[in-house]
């Protein structure tokens, strides 16, 4: 960052108006894009599709959205507007929303998934990029720690509002019982479109000129994405995790019941997830990034082993599957809030966003095949197993991301 751009920031403090409206945008994408997070393995459910290609549809995506984060960085380094591409990555949100509403089969829920994560994809490590250029090194964490917890408002707001509506839609379809899913996913393509409005409006772009490539990056930070990739790889995408409580549930209360119970518990997930955001942050600033993110890590494998622990016993029990999810709101927000912070200590600024996208594409190559693999894997043989083998590979990750040295 240039010695011009921080004492600038520095005089301005850490909340100003880029961070604020980044946080209103991401909160707006959020009550958009995660609405359909909750309800879809119900979707599914109802359309009688597997679990297998539900994991298949959410890897790929999550392939897309991996990929399409470094192309953004080149995109962004030739045509110098960061802002365009971000507002475009928004405004695709909401065009997959309906193409997924439109869906009676697999292919267009997946390319309506597709659609959206591309999106995600185009815009995430150009506004965090914008974001970070928005503020000082020394309150990074801080105002990073306020951007996902204003991000998981959405994440909150909007899957509590589609499961009320989703029991309320249930008297309103009759026999269909797509209906209530499909009336769900038309009402979550407004706030995506807010989105765009609020990002539009709120949101300045220092254009901050950059060039990079990977082949220039730290030997460090090289060893830190090998390490964030092996965990990735058990990191599976938390539509499964609604899934799984959907499946535990089903056979007491009956699957429309579980689903809407399953979409609570994953409300709640965001809600841990917004609580301990900014003292994620905080605590960050005075502990230091990295041991923090190695907790984090911590966490992600006992959410996992306690998910095969779930299935191994059968567990029902509301309160259980809680704490499952408390487990997981705290991991991803810790993962959300300083992996690119950790990302941005190793690197130089004109390296930045070249060095989030290939974060970004390191994540989500191995959620790819985390997702994908869980998804198979449990159709194959069995949840146990599957949730078991993505606590395997995150142990292995949070093992050599804690060897990664200053």
């Amino acid at each position: 960052m240039p010695k011009n751009d921080i004492q600038v920031a520095d005089a301005k403090g850490w909340f100003n108006r880029t961070v604020a409206g980044a946080g209103i945008t991401s909160a707006l994408g959020d009550f958009c894009y995660e609405t359909t997070t909750v309800i879809l393995p119900g979707f599914l459910a109802v359309l009688g599709i597997p679990a297998a290609m539900l994991g298949l549809i959410e890897g790929i995506a999550d392939a897309v959205a991996s990929f399409t984060k470094m192309v953004s960085g080149y995109i962004a380094d030739k045509l110098g507007h960061r802002k365009l591409l971000v507002l475009i990555g928004y405004g695709l949100t909401p065009v997959g929303q309906i193409l997924i509403a439109l869906s009676s089969g697999w292919l267009l829920i997946l390319l309506g998934r597709m659609v959206s994560w591309f999106g995600k994809g185009l815009r995430s490590p150009l506004r965090d990029a914008i974001v970070i250029q928005a503020v000082s090194p020394a309150t990074r964490e801080r105002a990073f720690g306020f951007h996902r917890a204003a991000d998981s408002v959405g994440a909150v707001l909007g899957p509590l509002l589609g499961v009320a509506l989703l029991g309320l839609a249930q008297d309103w379809h009759g026999e269909d019982a797509a209906g209530p899913f499909r009336f769900v996913l038309w009402l979550s393509v407004m706030p995506g479109v807010l989105a765009v409005l609020a990002f539009l409006w709120l949101v300045k772009d220092p254009q901050h000129s950059f060039f990079s490539t990977l082949r220039g990056l730290p030997v460090r930070f090289k060893r830190y994405l090998g390490a964030v990739g092996v965990f990735g790889i058990g990191d599976f995408s938390h539509a499964l995790l609604i899934l799984a409580a959907t499946t535990l549930l089903t056979p007491s209360m009956g699957v429309v019941q579980a689903a809407q119970v399953a979409g609570l518990l994953y409300v709640w997930r965001n809600v841990v997830q917004v609580t301990v955001s900014w003292p994620v942050g905080w605590l960050a600033d005075h502990v230091g990034h990295l041991p923090i993110l190695v907790a984090g890590y911590f966490l992600g494998v006992a959410t996992a082993v306690s998910a095969a622990l779930a299935f191994w016993f059968t567990v029902d029990s509301v309160a259980v599957l809680a704490g499952i999810f408390f487990l997981a709101g705290l991991y991803v927000a810790v993962q959300e809030a300083l992996e690119s912070t950790v990302t941005a200590d190793m690197v130089r600024a004109e390296t930045m966003t070249m060095s989030i996208g290939a974060l970004g594409t390191v994540n989500g190559t191995a959620k790819f095949v985390s997702s994908t693999t869980v998804g198979v894997v449990w159709t194959a043989v069995s949840p146990e197993f599957a949730f078991t083998l993505a606590a395997g590979f995150m142990l292995i990750g949070t093992l050599l991301i804690s060897r990664v040295h200053d």
